[in-house]
This record gives C-alpha cells, sequence and structure tokens, in this order.
C-alpha cells in the first residue's frame, strides 16, 4: 500500500487529489496539510511513501519543503505545479526532487506518477520540459555526455524515461549496485550533481 501525503492551499485541489488516490486499491491517503510546514510536520509524524506538493504553498513552498524531505529521507516528493510559475519550475529542476507533473494532469498520469516516485523512477513531464528546456545550466546539450561509455549513455537515457535504478538493473541484467557505480561515473564525468540533472540534461539534448 503506497502511502500518499496531499499538500496544497487549495481545499478543492487536496479533495481531488484525495479522490484519485482513493479510487486505487494500492494507494491511501494518510495526511493533508495546507502548507509546506505542516507538511513536513506530517511526513514526520506519518511517514508517506510519497508527497504530492503544490509547487506554491504560504508559510513554506513545495520545494523547500520537499528538498528537506529528501534531507532527512522522509519520503519521495512529487511536486504538483502550473505553466505560470516558471522560476519555481527551474529553481525545482536545480535541485534534486524527481518528480514534477502539471496539477491539471489526467487521473490516470498522477497515478502513475505517484507509482513512479514511490519506486525510484523519475517523471519529468514533456510539457514542463519544453517549457524550461534551454533554460537550465549546464548548455552544453548533449555534448557533456560525449566521454560516456556506451553503457554509462545508455544508462543516462534509461534515466530520463523515469526508470529507478532497479528498473535499469532489471533491463540491463545488471545489480543494482553496478548500476549506482555507473550513476556515480556519469555524474563524475559529466559535472551534473544528481539523477534528477542526468534526466534534464538528457531531454534538452534533443
Amino acid at each position: 500500500m503506497i502511502k500518499v501525503l496531499i499538500a496544497d492551499d487549495d481545499l478543492i485541489v487536496r479533495e481531488g487529489l484525495k479522490m484519485i488516490i482513493s479510487s486505487q486499491e494500492d494507494m491511501r491517503t494518510v495526511g493533508e496539510a495546507e502548507n509546506g510546514n505542516t507538511a513536513l510536520k506530517l511526513a514526520r509524524e506519518l511517514r508517506p511513501d510519497v508527497a504530492l506538493l503544490d509547487i506554491r504553498m504560504p508559510e513554506c513552498d513545495g520545494i523547500t519543503a520537499a528538498e528537506q524531505m529528501l534531507a532527512e529521507g522522509l519520503c519521495a516528493p512529487l511536486l504538483l505545479t502550473t505553466f505560470d510559475e516558471e522560476d519555481l519550475i527551474v529553481r525545482a529542476l536545480k535541485s534534486e526532487i524527481c518528480g514534477y507533473i502539471l496539477k491539471n494532469s489526467p487521473a490516470e498520469r498522477i497515478i502513475n506518477a505517484v507509482r513512479a516516485v514511490n519506486s525510484g523512477g523519475t517523471v519529468f513531464q514533456e510539457d514542463i520540459l519544453k517549457y524550461v528546456r534551454g533554460k537550465i545550466s549546464p548548455a552544453n546539450g548533449g555534448e557533456i555526455f560525449a566521454q560516456l561509455t556506451q553503457r554509462e549513455t545508455e544508462i543516462a537515457r534509461l534515466i530520463s524515461e523515469g526508470l529507478s535504478n532497479q528498473q535499469i538493473a532489471e533491463k540491463l541484467f545488471l545489480s543494482n549496485g553496478t548500476v549506482r557505480n555507473h550513476i556515480s561515473a556519469i555524474l563524475e564525468k559529466t559535472g551534473l550533481e544528481h539523477r534528477t540533472q542526468i534526466a534534464v540534461c538528457w531531454l534538452k539534448r534533443k
């Protein structure tokens, strides 16, 4: 059972997300918050698997809350955003947060995103990436991947498709540890800091 925490300052949005989550047999909502501070408090108390966080909230925004959740190892955050929050989206994409999805996404896409981040995968809705493409450093496009081995290049591509380390390991018939080692090599060779940046920069190269 995937335990989900919902944080949004709009009650109607929270109720809608609760309905979506409750429609799934393998998910349940364990808490609700109307700002980032409350979301952090509940995450520490309830230990959800995934936190659905509005990117813009009073007192403490969703990005700050998500970064703190990751720092404390509380849960996997999934940010909900809209197209009028460009600066916040760019800021979020520079962090280690691995899930971004538009608020007006169909229920099925939200459910799939929850499952993906819960399993350690990466979720980048293509519409968001198209909107901010070219705004995120480094700006070298595909050139930063030129020095990767064939295996490292393949793993970078799979990261950009949202696969978790375990899913990559199974797809390539490797151990989880080997995948982690390859990712460390990719980060060292490219000068990137985390897998989120690998995914963003790979998709930008298109």
